[in-house]
């Protein structure tokens, strides 16, 4: 699902996002002559659909009030889905601020819901950089995560 969603951010979800999940029947025909199974490509949107929905959505009251010297703690769910040197990657988004606490909590969100136990480093990038494009405001934020994803090595400390 993840090469389905990278696929259709690169090419399609840049543009207009809300025209992007109207004409889902263009969009499935593209997809599936691009090679994708159909089921994987209803939950890419479903999983897309659902991002958007955060946005839009009041994401706090999800969250619980924390401060800086605060620690988050992954449930068993997420540890599972999230190995431990992405959990470190997130953890140094939050000290370069490209992360904050509504947009680490995105993210997790959307990592957990890919239900896929084999997640590394790139495919975190590019699923924090599709959650801080729907950000508002987080224009900033978008562009030090962009440089990351086009970097090459890895050139941050846990």
């Amino acid at each position: 699902m993840l090469d389905i969603l990278i696929y259709l951010f690169e090419n399609f979800y840049e543009q207009n996002e809300s025209e992007f999940l109207v004409d889902r029947d263009n969009l499935l025909d593209e997809l599936i002559q691009a090679g994708f199974a159909e089921a994987e490509i209803h939950k890419a949107i479903t999983w897309i659909e659902n991002l958007v929905e955060l946005r839009s959505g009041d994401v706090q009251t999800h969250l619980q009030v924390s401060s800086v010297e605060s620690m988050r703690i992954y449930t068993e769910n997420e540890q599972f889905y999230i190995n431990t040197e992405c959990r470190g990657f997130l953890l140094f988004l939050e000290h370069i601020n490209v992360l904050n606490t509504e947009t680490r909590e995105m993210a997790i969100a959307r990592l957990v819901e890919l239900e896929n136990t084999n997640l590394d480093l790139e495919d975190i990038k590019w699923v924090i950089l599709m959650v801080l494009f729907n950000v508002p405001n987080g224009e900033q934020a978008y562009l030090k995560m962009e440089e990351l994803v086009h970097e090459k090595a890895h050139n941050y400390l846990h």
